[in-house]
């Protein structure tokens, strides 16, 4: 028998073995038994190690007898740290026991970069540094005589780009590659041991969060693909719970969700039975390749063909519920009304013609619809004005497995050795009042937060958007490795790329943030960890309560932690009784070591998280929960505990904890608390997710960044220009008003790394170079029409740039070979920099300003998601449409100014005798070396070749003709001057 199995129930062989039985001891400390051979059949066995007989035990006694053995580990004592030498108390045990140590495989590995990589990777960084420093010194030190005033605004220019790219490009030093381990994963937490003979997983539960906010921007069948994915994730199906916020509380949403339930109880057991990959009936069914390749199972075929038959009958019936809810609505408000009309004791005194019935919108259950009604007739029912609504569609399971049945009337697949468990499913729609600040993403998490706390309270949260699918199934698997090894206590969350589908082949906006999400956010993984960019992220619960982590970083050098000093959060529980309610927790206090908190950290808890008694009650649970099994006493807990990760049994959800959660999400809940500042998601910006993830930086907690070998998530994103303008308008308009705000990082604490604020001041920072670029791309063609260059020395001038440039490539191509992006990845997104530049970010430097000063709030553009496309369709119809915004214009203006420069420049230089070659040659080649930076938003604005003329073809003709009037004629004038004019007839 191997070392490492503990268990192994044979009930057809009539044996039960325990071999080698490990028992853990504290961290590092383990103990191990000698072999046990109980044989039900032949009454006796053998000791390996003495040669004596044991006695007949029966297979009930086995099991009980393997039960009872971590008892006995309290009973052994290691005399030294490594396990050996130790010697048995307990003097009902007969034979001395085998110790040796047991080696525990990592569930994740922190490589550092190659030094093939690394080295250079460094040194050329320093080399640029040094150059740019030089070629600043020179453009300062030798100004431009004839143009002073030209020669300054270069000057300023150029200062501010080497600043920000310093910013950008420090960070990026500590360059680290991580993975994850699965298989240890499931060997530590799911196989049998003395204590879980039957193998039962021992994973923390994981709650699920979903959000919606309008069903017309934001497809049905999109949110219903994501909710399926994830109830068909391979995860424990007891651990796992999966809750929908629909901040538009539409009827719509909530019958797609409860279709969604019903189909699931067909996809989930066929994605289980088969090894479905992805697990979004849309995306699989969609895929190209030979869906029949590595295929074994001869019913495979027939299963899959029945189920795309029946998910074909679940989007019409999803597509069509407008339509049927439309109808039923309006057959029971004429019911309704003819009913009132029959009555004349409700009519009194209103006559016939004055009676009016409300058009209500109606559940499939003749009962009116809560939430938000499309023809709202009363107050209570209007967008912005409902009650809140919980409604919980699956309930919670089991831990013991439920199999199906062999294929008949109501079964499409076999499904006899399939478990077909569904997770918990919930959908919620807080209460939205007039007169209240709902804080749209953010205050829907933390309705979110406090739902689940009461309902469910899986030690960790999974945040998704309602676009953003799980594409592997083993996605969350991998996001505890890091959670739950060692040191993962420290970990707050755990973020993963975002990856898109449908995005066009060219990538024309850069749509896939491959620089970004690539090389930026993978180098913060090696300093205190990546930003929280919104979704595909596992956050740790207490994390999001406003807890410190058990470790804080006290010293820290530029390239990591030097030295670490022990912080431990401290929770005190005061208990008193109340007459009404009986034993209640009222009096906790956080000892929060953060500055930021050290107002608040004493304040006792209905001050710091609300009045609920069923919220305060799970934070113990969950703060307890949160310690890993090495940081358990060695003295006190010699084995592993049973379930030591997961939460107490919940109760089976009733009326009244559900009613308690619906407390929790009125809309008064949070007034007088703590939520939104210090606790849950953070208030107050359009970007909540990097401000969020920047408070639990600031208090010393450390971020992961998890690239899966296979995408872990994937979305949509806007393809169409306009949209993806106003997207980038968002998230610049958020930077600003985070550097408007005490979340600057300048007034970070000591627990955030030196490199880590530099890169939090520098996504706050970054808008700001709007101006400096806009000026830039105006700089040659003001050049070209002066005839006058910024600097005196052309070829000084170009010499710097070219060797500037060649260590700048040899840079990215490091990176290229680091993080597997490509040339055309980086070149694409040094195109739209500029094009964003030069359009969203002035804009959103604007509103930031005008937010700071006046105070008035920044209105909030939800974007659009896709649509799921018909057999037919052009997937990249939307590329193509051109939807004008005022922030296309200042990028026009450059196109244009910068075209006609040129034309003047080269015109000019060809009829003059004394053509200034250096200064044409400088004009002309940064002039268009601008126009190819905007080569992405030209094609845009092109749209369809076979169109007609657009907006693009436009403004060409206009340039055109300019050009073409522009007559040119010499006259000389030996007397007067001796160069050329240039005159219009």
């Amino acid at each position: 028998m191997s070392k490492d199995q503990a268990v192994e129930d044979s009930a057809n062989m009539g044996k039960l073995q325990i071999s080698n039985a490990i028992f853990t001891g504290g961290f590092n400390t383990v103990t191990r038994m000698h072999l046990i051979k109980l044989d039900t059949n032949n009454g006796g066995g053998l000791c390996s190690d003495c040669e004596q007989s044991y006695t007949h035990v029966s297979d009930d006694e086995a099991e009980d007898q393997a039960l009872s053995l971590l008892s006995m580990a309290d009973d052994f004592e290691t005399k030294d740290s490594n396990g050996f030498g130790s010697e048995v108390k307990n003097n009902d045990v007969k034979h001395q026991p085998n110790f040796g140590e047991k080696t525990r495989r990592s569930l994740t590995s922190k490589l550092p970069v190659s030094p093939t990589i690394l080295i250079p990777y460094r040194l050329l960084t320093i080399v640029r540094t040094l150059l740019l420093g030089f070629y600043l010194t020179w453009i300062v030190t030798h100004p431009n005589d004839e143009s002073m005033w030209l020669w300054r605004i270069f000057n300023t220019c150029e200062l501010w780009l080497a600043l920000s790219w310093l910013l950008e490009q420090l960070p990026r030093l500590c360059l680290i590659n991580r993975s994850t381990d699965v298989s240890a994963l499931k060997d530590r937490f799911e196989s049998p041991n003395l204590q879980n003979p039957k193998g039962r997983s021992d994973l923390p539960g994981i709650d699920v969060f979903v959000t919606t906010a309008d069903p017309e921007k934001e497809p049905l069948l999109v949110t219903a693909n994501t909710i399926l994915s994830i109830l068909a994730v391979d995860y424990p199906v007891e651990k796992l719970a999966c809750y929908l916020s629909d901040d538009a509380g539409s009827l719509l949403t909530f019958e797609a969700l409860s279709d969604t339930a019903n189909f699931a109880r067909i996809w989930v057991p066929f994605c289980r039975k088969h090894e479905i990959e992805p697990r979004s009936p849309e995306a699989y069914f969609k895929q190209k390749h030979d869906f029949l390749k590595n295929k074994v199972r001869l019913d495979f075929a027939g299963d899959r063909s029945r189920v795309k038959r029946e998910y074909d009958e679940w989007k019409v019936r999803i597509n069509s519920l407008p339509e049927t809810i439309k109808r039923r609505s309006g057959a029971y408000n004429s019911t309704k009304e003819l009913q009132t009309k029959m009555n004349p004791s409700e009519m009194g005194e209103v006559s016939l013609n004055e009676i009016k019935i409300p058009k209500a919108t109606w559940m499939s259950d003749g009962s009116y619809w809560p939430g938000t009604w499309e023809d709202p007739g009363e107050n209570d029912h209007s967008r912005g004005d409902h009650v809140g609504i919980i409604q919980v569609i699956l309930a919670s399971s089991d831990a013991k497995p439920v199999y199906g049945s062999n294929k008949n009337g109501k079964n499409l697949i076999d499904t006899t050795n399939v478990d077909i468990r569904l997770p918990m499913l919930v959908y919620m729609s807080r209460e939205k009042r007039p007169g209240y600040c709902h804080n749209k993403k953010a205050g829907a998490m933390n309705a979110l937060l406090r739902t689940s706390a009461i309902m469910s309270n899986g030690l960790f949260i999974l945040n998704l958007d309602c676009d953003h699918y799980i594409y592997n199934s083993l996605a969350l698997r991998e996001g505890m490795c890091f959670m739950l090894d060692k040191g993962g206590d420290r970990v707050c969350y755990v973020q993963f790329p975002q990856r898109y589908d449908g995005i066009d082949p060219d990538d024309l906006y850069a749509n896939h943030n491959t620089l970004f999400l690539n090389v930026n956010m993978r180098a913060l993984d090696g300093i205190q960890g990546p930003y929280y960019i919104g979704t595909c992220c596992i956050f740790r619960r207490i994390a999001l309560y406003g807890f410190s982590p058990a470790r804080v970083t006290e010293h820290h050098g530029l390239f990591g932690t030097k030295k670490t000093k022990l912080l431990r959060r401290k929770l005190t529980v005061s208990k008193k009784e109340d007459d009404e309610m009986g034993t209640q927790i009222n009096g906790y206090t956080l000892d929060c070591d953060d500055a930021d908190d050290a107002d608040t950290g004493s304040l006792p808890l209905p001050k710091r998280f609300g009045n609920s008694t069923s919220l305060a009650s799970s934070i113990t649970v969950v703060e307890f929960q949160g310690t890993l099994l090495q940081e358990f006493d060695s003295k006190d807990n010699r084995g592993r505990m049973t379930n030591s990760l997961t939460a107490p049994q919940e109760q089976p959800l009733d009326v009244a904890t559900i009613a308690k959660a619906i407390s929790a999400i009125s809309c008064v809940y949070e007034d007088n608390t703590e939520w939104g500042k210090r606790v849950g998601w953070i208030y107050g910006s359009l970007t909540e997710d990097v401000v969020t993830g920047y408070k639990m930086h600031n208090r010393g907690w450390r971020s992961v960044y998890c690239i899966t070998k296979h995408d872990a998530f994937r979305g949509t994103a806007p393809i169409n220009l306009t949209d993806r303008l106003h997207q980038v308008l968002q998230w610049a308009t958020g930077s600003i008003e985070l550097f408007f705000s005490r979340n600057n990082s300048l007034f970070a604490t000591r627990r955030m790394k030196f490199l880590q604020k530099l890169n939090y001041f520098n996504i706050l920072l970054y808008p700001f170079a709007s101006f400096f670029i806009l000026v830039y791309c105006f700089l040659p063609a003001i050049s070209l029409f002066s005839r006058q260059f910024v600097v005196q020395s052309f070829v000084t001038l170009l010499t710097f740039n070219l060797v500037d440039s060649i260590t700048l490539y040899l840079l990215v191509i490091i990176e290229i070979k680091w993080s597997g992006m490509t040339i055309a990845n980086w070149w694409r997104e040094k195109q739209v920099c500029v094009i964003w530049a030069t359009s969203s970010f002035p804009v959103a430097v604007l509103q930031g300003l005008v937010k700071f000063i006046t105070g008035v709030d920044i209105s909030h553009t939800l974007t659009p998601k896709l649509a799921t496309l018909k057999d037919g369709d052009d997937e990249f119809a939307d590329l193509y449409v051109v939807k004008w915004s005022f922030m296309m214009i200042p990028p026009i203006t450059i196109m244009l100014v910068n075209t006609i420069a040129i034309a003047v420049g080269i015109a000019r230089a060809l009829y003059s005798p004394h053509p200034e070659w250096s200064k044409l040659v400088g004009g002309v080649s940064y002039s268009f070396w601008v126009l190819c930076h905007f080569h992405p938003f030209a094609k845009g604005l092109m749209g369809r070749r076979s169109r007609a003329l657009n907006l693009f073809y436009v403004w060409s003709g206009l340039v055109s003709i300019i050009v073409l009037l522009m007559g040119i004629y010499i006259t000389s004038d030996s007397r007067a001057q001796n160069h050329m004019k240039f005159q219009f007839p």
